[in-house]
């Protein structure tokens, strides 16, 4: 008999440790000894190509694809645990395949930024949660005052960024922050408007 699939979905702003919690449920399915397989998207190749790593530098193997079609080729077919880092940066097709995984009977853990630098859902993160069956959100410390911090705030050579801004840009600490709400402050933020 086929086990009952799970869809987890990890998120949270940037420095709140999503990287670090897919690795430690990647590593705890290991020892398990489950079959798993952990993918990454092939843009995000901030500190390395073809790993996983954290911002404080814990590293775990993950294949880099470009595209979901993708990652659905390099999918084994004794796959028992999915592990998908920055799934924000996929696009919606992300969400019918990791539903189509989990009601098959695979684990799918999938981290991601729920939150844009503008503070917007980002990509196909609002989907995925309402498909999780659990969410975990993280929350950082606010690089400005200390508070709990739920945003990822963009800084350009020290000055806030404008909403204006391409959304997505890679980058950790030299290009963003985490911030609460009382600190998070952009240039031209039509989201106080609305």
């Amino acid at each position: 008999m086929k086990g009952v699939g799970k869809l987890t979905v990890v998120c949270g702003s940037m420095f709140a440790g999503k990287s670090e919690e897919l690795i430690r449920l990647a590593r705890r399915a290991l020892y398990a000894k489950k079959h798993v397989q952990v993918f990454k998207p092939s843009v995000d190749d901030r500190y390395d190509e073809t790993m996983v790593v954290t911002h404080m530098g814990v590293r775990h193997n993950a294949i880099p694809v470009s595209t979901v079609a993708e990652l659905r080729s390099k999918l084994g077919a004794d796959t028992e645990v999915v592990l998908i880092e920055e799934a924000q940066f996929f696009d919606d097709s992300i969400v019918a395949l990791v539903v189509e995984l989990a009601d098959s009977g695979r684990d799918v853990i999938c981290a991601g930024l729920d939150q844009d630098f503008r503070r917007q859902p980002f990509g196909p993160m609002p989907k995925l949660l309402s498909a999780a069956d659990e969410v975990i959100k993280l929350r950082a410390i606010c690089m400005k005052c200390g508070a709990p911090a739920s945003h990822t705030y963009r800084v350009i050579d020290g000055k806030p960024a404008h909403w204006d801004d391409p959304i997505i840009l890679i980058g950790a600490t030299e290009s963003y922050e985490a911030r609460c709400r009382r600190c998070f402050k952009l240039r031209g933020d039509k989201y106080k408007k609305s």
